[in-house]
């Protein structure tokens, strides 16, 4: 498929195709669509896309809606509305805009609910319940401030959320692949499953081998796994393809490639080379940085002040540690900061 191998022209011009063909139905607006989000998220700190995507969106939605004016139980208008809100929640959800994604999700539900009661063997349909049944049962547990916003709205079950993507991945007929990919980050990010995530990662990149997305979920996976000589070659793979200007491959995928480079130098006591990793990433996040700190700046400013403090360099270890005060906190970096300016970090 074009999308997921990120040719982007190639895969416009065929939706382009499927729209004109059938003006009045909502697919290959959708499809299009898709082709937005893919862009969006490989480039994920770039909002310059979002507002575009969003009215794509809207279109389908107004075909999808003028279909059930006709027949509320018309399976395509219920599943495109389903989708085209879904992945507006999606994109809100992304950006931390969690009262317009839950109104998002909201809207959604009982659309897809109806689509899967009225088609029972449609598991594209399972994607987007899912992801709400998943995504409404840890976003509170992951940002408390969430939960009042979260009183109103049907609860989520994650074990279920769970089970109807794993459905999903393996039946869908169109949306098994977005399944897949949104299993693979709930498997590495939220359930710490990095064996069943790394499954999914190599199967995807072996399907698509020029989604720098899932090139990337090799090599976290990898790491993530203590395969630190494998995770190198992944990311040595993906510099490789930065410097080629492969698309997609840009500076964002530069920059995690040197962070996870520098981790597995710094695992295996290279701590020189380590630290030119680690330079070249936090060097990369001021250019790519543009409203906060991101979590890989502030990292590898981190694991800086701590290679500093495994190499006695204890005045230089120290302002790192003052400057991770200054950050936007990620993964108790505030916390590590404090307890290593009053104790030297020694590796355990």
């Amino acid at each position: 498929m074009y999308v997921y191998n990120l040719s982007f022209d190639s895969a416009r011009a065929e939706f382009k195709i499927v729209s004109r063909s059938q003006p009045e139905h909502p697919a290959g607006y959708f499809f299009l669509a898709m082709v937005e989000w893919w862009r969006i998220i490989t480039d994920i700190e770039n909002r310059s896309r979002d507002d575009k995507f969003i009215r794509m969106l809207d279109r389908v939605i107004d075909l999808a809606e003028k279909r059930l004016d006709k027949d509320e139980n018309d399976i395509t208008g219920l599943f495109f509305k389903g989708g085209a809100l879904g992945y507006q929640g999606r994109l809100y959800g992304n950006r931390e805009d969690w009262l317009r994604a839950a109104n998002c999700g909201r809207e959604a539900l009982p659309i897809v609910q109806k689509a899967y009661k009225l088609a029972p063997f449609n598991n594209d349909v399972l994607l987007g319940i899912g992801i709400y049944n998943y995504y409404v049962a840890i976003v509170p547990e992951i940002y408390p401030w969430v939960k009042p916003l979260m009183l109103f709205f049907p609860k989520g079950e994650k074990a279920k959320g769970l089970e109807q993507l794993r459905t999903a991945a393996g039946n869908a007929r169109y949306a098994n692949i977005e399944a897949m990919y949104f299993l693979m980050q709930v498997y590495h990010n939220f359930e710490r499953s990095y064996p069943e995530a790394m499954d999914i990662a190599d199967e995807l990149h072996k399907m698509f081998p020029n989604n720098v997305i899932f090139h990337k979920y090799v090599g976290r996976c990898l790491g993530s796994l203590g395969k630190w000589n494998e995770s190198q070659h992944a990311y040595n793979q993906i510099l490789r393809r930065v410097a080629e200007k492969q698309p997609g491959y840009d500076r964002n995928a530069e920059r995690e490639s040197n962070f996870y480079l520098g981790l597995a130098d710094m695992n295996f006591e290279k701590l020189d080379p380590a630290l030119q990793y680690f330079y070249r990433s936090d060097e990369l996040s001021r250019i790519l940085d543009v409203k906060d700190n991101s979590w890989i700046m502030v990292i590898a400013n981190l694991k800086i002040g701590m290679i500093y403090d495994m190499q006695g360099k204890r005045d230089l270890a120290l302002l790192q540690y003052n400057k991770i005060l200054d950050m936007k906190e990620y993964q108790d970096s505030h916390k590590l900061a404090k307890q290593y300016s009053k104790s030297p970090y020694r590796k355990q």
